[in-house]
């Protein structure tokens, strides 16, 4: 079932200086996503990535082309607040989301918004920070907390608003290997468990490896769309479009260069110990 709808969507921001041309950073793209699929976003920086995410709620427009959310037109002012209570963005650096001095009066900042009843707040609340694991935080100041507590609190903001879909831009990006792994349980749980449809964009090739399909963005324009093994398959092809692939996938790639026989796309550690293993034997 689609979910999410993106047609020959064309977005191009003012210039920056008089005389100079719009910057146009995508162009006449289109795919759809399915509800309750795990999606991940990639390309290098000014690939168009975050200016996507911002559309999938509403915060930008297209200028041409049309964005659909779950049968709603983002384009439409009298169903954007619907359009904002289906998809629930996370942004890169969790102090510019947390807005309260105690971490469930900011959980509970969001479902207030939408005039939620106070009843109904206080058990989104308890149920959104236990979903991340941080109930047992719920009194304490968010300032106090690690970058990965912080982010999961962030998190559990959004899911407090009860969205069918959460957009996490770079959401790991500021966070030591510890916090990273702490948000990426966090998603993979929301989504397996709660079926919430989910889009990471990242840079970290490790966390796309974890989605179902992976959307590469370049210039502006989709030049892959498909599996993690599939679209990691293409290293060449992805180097030469400034990205990376997986940590275990650049090794086997390495071995297969020099000569062993790697077979397949290992995508991560156990992946790559298999193949090598076969390979010596």
């Amino acid at each position: 079932m689609k979910f999410i709808e993106v047609k020959n969507v064309v977005f191009a921001y003012d210039a920056a200086e008089e005389g100079e041309e719009p910057k146009t950073v995508l162009k006449d793209i289109s795919f759809e996503i399915e509800k309750g699929s795990f999606v991940a976003l990639l390309g290098h920086n000014g690939s168009g990535k975050s200016t996507l995410a911002k559309m999938f709620n509403g915060i930008l427009e297209p200028e041409s082309g049309d964005i659909v959310v779950n049968g709603l037109n983002t384009k439409e002012e009298s169903t954007i607040l619907d359009v904002r209570k289906s998809v629930g963005l996370v942004l890169q650096n969790p102090d510019n989301q947390l807005v309260a001095s105690i971490v469930e009066e900011d959980v509970a900042f969001g479902p207030e918004n939408l005039g939620i009843p106070p009843e109904q707040i206080r058990q989104r609340v308890d149920s959104a920070l236990k979903s991340v694991d941080m109930y047992e935080f719920r009194a304490h100041a968010p300032h106090k907390l690690s970058g990965g507590q912080k982010q999961r609190v962030a998190i559990a903001g959004i899911i407090a608003m009860e969205p069918e879909c959460i957009v996490l831009d770079e959401p790991t990006a500021m966070l030591d290997p510890q916090g990273r792994k702490e948000v990426m349980d966090t998603v993979i749980k929301l989504n397996r468990e709660k079926k919430i449809t989910i889009i990471l964009i990242t840079h970290y090739m490790d966390e796309a490896v974890q989605a179902d399909r992976v959307i590469v963005l370049d210039d502006g324009r989709i030049i892959r769309d498909g599996a993690p093994k599939k679209v990691f398959s293409e290293v060449e092809f992805l180097k030469c479009h400034s990205l990376d692939v997986p940590q275990a996938t650049e090794l086997a790639y390495r071995l297969s260069s020099s000569g062993m026989k790697i077979e397949g796309t290992p995508l991560n550690e156990t992946e790559c110990i298999s193949a090598v293993i076969k390979a010596l034997s």
